[in-house]
Order: C-alpha cells, then structure tokens, then sequence
C-alpha cells in the first residue's frame, strides 16, 4: 500500500481555492471570515488528515501515528434495537477514522440466543479479522455483549460498562444530563417533578433513574417509586394507561421523559387528557435528536456523534498502548432550553 502523503495548507487551500493565509485563520480560530466557511476549512483539513503540530505532538505521545501506512479496517457492532443510535455514532467514528485513513463498517447482529451459535456466526463472518470491535448500545439479546466482549482484541464499548469489564468505554453522559434537567426545573420553580422512562432493558436507562433520585435527594426531596412512570414497558397500551392515571392522581407540575422513545408517546397522551405544554405541565424530552413531528423540546443535547469521534480515538489509543489500565469516559452536553418549559406560576397568583 502506498505511503498516504502528508496533508498541508497548501493543498487545503488549493482544494477550496482559497488563500493559505485564510486556511490558518480559520484553523487557528482567528477572526476575519464567516463561521460557514471557518467549518468547512476545519471540516476539509479534517477529512483530508490534516493535524496541527499541536496535534502531532500529543497523538506522539499517545503513541498514535497521525499519518499511518497501513489502513486499518473497524467495525461497529449492533442489533436492531440499537439501530436508532446507529447513524449519529457512525458519523463520528466515520469522520474521526477519515482524518487517519481508516475504515469502519456496520455489522448487524442476528438474533440468536445460543452462546455456541454466537461464537459460531462471529467465525463465519470473520468478525476476529477485523483490527478492533466497537459494541454499540442497546445490544440485545444481552448475551450478545458478553461474549463481545470476550473476543481477545481492542474494544470499545460505547455504553455505561457493566462492573468487572475488561474494555475501555466510552458514552455521552445521561447521568450529568439528567442532573441538570432537575436542577433546571427546580430553578424555574418545579417541585412536584415527575420521572418517566423504562428503568428496567437497558443500564442506561437504570442509570438515568438512578441520577434522577440523586438530583432529587440533592434539592431535599424524596423520591416515591410508586408515583413515577418506571414500570415495565412490554404492553405499550398498559404502560400508558398507568402513566394516564398517575399523571391524574400526582398532577406534577414538570416531567422529565428520560426515554427518546417514550416522548412522543407521553406529548400524544398530554393532548388527550387536555394537558397544555408547558401552560400546565413543563416537558424535558431525552430526545436523541430533535423529530419534526413535535414541537421544539427542551432536551439535553446528547453528544452522541462526539461519542463516535471520541471512541476513535480511544480505539487508536488503546492499540498503541495494549497494556494500560482500562479507561471509561462520559461525554458531557448542555440543556438546550425551547418552548416545553415554562416558570411555574402558583395558580392562586394569577388572581
């Protein structure tokens, strides 16, 4: 394979026929262009595998060649429930990859339910050939993930690790999202704050109950189970009947939807029952993305495709640095705040 040459301003330039001075502005952050054309500078030196020397000298250290001579060839491995997550990760893997000239591939799991017919099919797709694997949320049946993660090669795990694993991680940080989405409530006046989403198929939505209780016990006040929407969700009709009647007998005041699947359900539900967002009820929507089905939500900006980019890098560092200890890291976002949300205003004061 030829040796990839090495990427300059020069050519940056000569690709979007523009100046090397306004190449190193807009790489530099410099003032003195618009934003759409510094991100398509920064946009097209990334895809071409341009680095500064700033760069260079911290993937050195990390023992990372920036400019490899072999092309190496990933995959990302999902089942269908993981499907939603699927382009948002892969465009930032993709992106990341194309700055070193290598490659990542989808790899759709079927459901089988056997260890033995696991291991077998993995054989027969050669998945072990490929130079390192990364494990996409959501994996089910959850047997999958184990025996994923028993595959003697780099790999990346791109959910909440459970305890005891033997692999780096790397996730966009639902505890610190829901944590702020309480305490932007509580802010705006909210006391009677109500959770729902599934706590029981996934570690990530456990764990976004889990802060849900932290963030609540943090501003003094309890939390009763029974007075929440976290039951089970195999009958879609029976969940929501059960969310109908809580939402009538406890009347809070805000809901945080933790689930991105749940939230259209829950607006349609409010409609019915004549509920106004946010004139009687503030919604915050855990919304992987912002659907042109509802109104602008408040949500919490899950950095899923800075995940991707991120666990690239984890990938390229760990195959430089086989021995090291195992790392697990959380992506943090901010609160976008829209028109779900309101101040809540006692009803006695309006008179």
């Amino acid at each position: 394979m030829p040796i990839r040459k090495q990427v300059t301003l020069k050519s940056i330039a000569q690709q979007l026929g523009v100046t090397i001075q306004t190449v190193n502005k807009a790489l530099k952050g410099k003032p003195g262009m618009s934003e759409a054309t510094r991100q398509l500078i920064v946009e097209t030196a990334e895809k071409l595998g341009y680095f500064t020397k700033e760069q260079i000298r911290s993937l050195r250290a990390e023992r990372i060649i920036s400019y490899p001579i072999e092309r190496k060839r990933f995959l990302l491995v999902q089942t269908e429930q993981s499907v939603g997550y699927n382009r948002l990760l892969l465009e930032g893997l993709h992106d990341r990859f194309a700055s070193f000239g290598h490659h990542i591939e989808i790899c759709l799991l079927p459901a089988l339910t056997r260890e033995a017919a696991m291991a077998e099919w993995l054989e027969e797709q050669a998945v072990t050939f490929t130079d390192g694997l990364f494990i996409a949320p959501s994996i089910l049946p959850k047997t999958w993930e184990s025996v994923l993660l028993q595959i003697p090669m780099p790999k990346i795990l791109l959910s909440y690790p459970p305890l005891g694993t033997k692999a780096d991680s790397v996730i966009w940080d639902i505890y610190e999202a829901t944590y702020q989405a309480v305490a932007y409530l509580r802010s705006i006046g909210h006391h009677n704050i109500m959770y729902i989403g599934d706590t029981h198929s996934q570690r990530g939505f456990i764990v976004r109950w889990q802060a849900f209780i932290h963030a609540m016990n943090e501003f003094n006040a309890e939390v009763d189970a029974t007075a929440h929407s976290i039951g089970q969700r195999s009958l879609q009709p029976e969940w929501l009947k059960d969310l109908r009647d809580k939402l009538v007998l406890h009347a809070p005041t805000a809901v945080i939807c933790g689930v991105h699947g749940e939230v259209a359900p829950f607006y349609q539900l409010c409609q019915e029952l004549n509920l106004h967002i946010p004139g009687d009820i503030s919604v915050i929507g855990f919304l992987n993305e912002q659907p042109n089905s509802l109104p602008l939500f408040t949500r919490p900006l899950l950095s899923i495709r800075e995940t991707g980019y991120r666990a690239a890098d984890r990938m390229l560092w760990r195959i430089a640095n086989p021995t090291l200890p195992y790392e697990h890291i959380r992506i943090q976002g901010d609160l976008c705040i829209a028109g779900t949300t309101a101040v809540r205003v006692d009803k006695q004061e309006k008179h």
